[in-house]
């Protein structure tokens, strides 16, 4: 085991892992087929793997594996082990390696652990095509946004007015995104416990775990209690957007979104609420899909870095700045609904598809710790 290092500058190809997960690309690594564990802060004690190469934060711990156990065992097994109820610190919670390798465990013969690792891998391999899949439609949105909204392909041989923006399909006005949105709402972190008015559990959305809503997952929200009061002014809708207003690193802008289906929702059986650092964006009626795809094109194209604050540490999203200022293209009506019937089609494959990944994700839970302590065996071998 080894402690990382603060990532080098610069963007690439190696992803970097902190606490919790991927954070960033960079163009070196210091770590190879690696365990990584959160170090610090809300995700110490979180467990990830990477089997190629990567860069190991400051904030997470490098493990490697010895000959006599086999990578992916390893991996499953530190699952099982919940650091995070092992951790030293009160307001800064902190994971040692002394920590991790003061665990006691039972490691079967090399044999045996490849035939469990095949049993979970199987599992988490279909995952993973499920996740290709919805990526590969999540990009086909994101291509039609582009030509209908950026690139206006489909009305090239139509007459183009002059904008503030640029040249624009006659009909089509130039706004803000005030001017599709209906309000904004802060998010909530409640109580880790039940005490006092704070008696509504619900699952607290953060922006880690964005990417596994995307991909139609439920994600490994934690589940925190807050006011009722405060749920029923939070609590979300269909076609709702969240966003990240807090976080970022150097390469890496604040301002990231999701979007918010009733699919979504359901997975939480409606008690679901976004943190503080977050924001629900309601849109206006019909603006949904054009309000995410609208947001995330500028996301991509690097322009949230022109709306933050704050050079060092946690950067903040200037999120009222953004929706006031921001110039926007406004489609006539028609289209942007001819665009959101695309993209409910989409978005329900990509939940769907997210539901099953979600129940085998379940399946191998149940497996896993019956598989790693003997209970559940796949020949004689503890």
């Amino acid at each position: 085991m080894k402690n990382g290092k603060k990532r080098p500058q610069g963007s690439g190809f190696f992803p970097v892992y902190g606490g919790n997960g991927i954070m960033d690309n960079t163009d070196s690594f210091n770590s190879e087929r690696t365990i990584i564990v959160g170090r610090v802060g809300a995700y110490c004690g979180c467990v990830y793997k990477c089997d190629g190469k990567c860069w190991v934060s400051d904030n997470a711990i490098a493990v490697y594996a010895k000959d006599l156990v086999d990578f992916f065992f390893l991996y499953y097994l530190m699952t099982t082990l919940e650091f995070h109820h092992h951790h030293i610190g009160g307001a800064q919670p902190l994971m040692t390696q002394d920590i991790i390798g003061d665990f006691t465990i039972k490691l079967p013969s090399l044999s045996v652990q490849k035939e469990i690792v095949s049993i979970l891998k199987a599992i988490d391999d279909k995952i993973e095509c499920n996740r290709q899949i919805n990526d590969n439609l999540e990009q086909q949105a994101q291509a039609l946004f582009k030509s209908w909204f950026a690139d206006f392909e489909p009305f090239k041989d139509g007459e183009f007015v002059e904008s503030e923006i640029g040249m624009i399909p006659k009909g089509w006005t130039v706004g803000v995104y005030d001017d599709i949105i209906l309000e904004t709402i802060s998010g909530d972190w409640g109580k880790e416990k039940a005490e006092s008015n704070y008696t509504h559990k619900v699952a607290c959305i953060r922006g880690c775990d964005f990417q596994d809503i995307k991909n139609g997952l439920r994600g490994k929200t934690p589940e925190r209690f807050i006011l009722e009061k405060n749920f029923q002014n939070k609590q979300f809708c269909d076609k709702d957007m969240l966003v990240e207003i807090s976080g970022g690193t150097a390469t890496v802008s604040t301002g990231r979104v999701c979007p918010v289906s009733q699919q979504l929702i359901d997975k939480y059986n409606g008690d679901v609420v976004c943190t503080n650092f977050c924001r629900l964006v309601r849109p206006k009626k019909g603006y949904g899909a054009y309000l995410y795809y609208s947001w995330f094109n500028k996301y991509n194209n690097k322009v949230m870095f022109g709306y933050e604050n704050g050079t060092s540490g946690i950067k903040n999203f200037r999120i009222k700045d953004f929706t006031s200022i921001e110039p926007v293209v406004l489609p006539p009506l028609e289209k942007i609904q001819e665009f959101q019937n695309v993209i409910d089609s989409i978005q329900k494959q990509i939940q769907t598809r997210g539901t099953e990944s979600q129940n085998l994700a379940q399946l191998r839970d149940t497996l896993l710790p019956r598989l790693m302590s003997g209970e559940l065996k796949v020949e004689a071998g503890f």
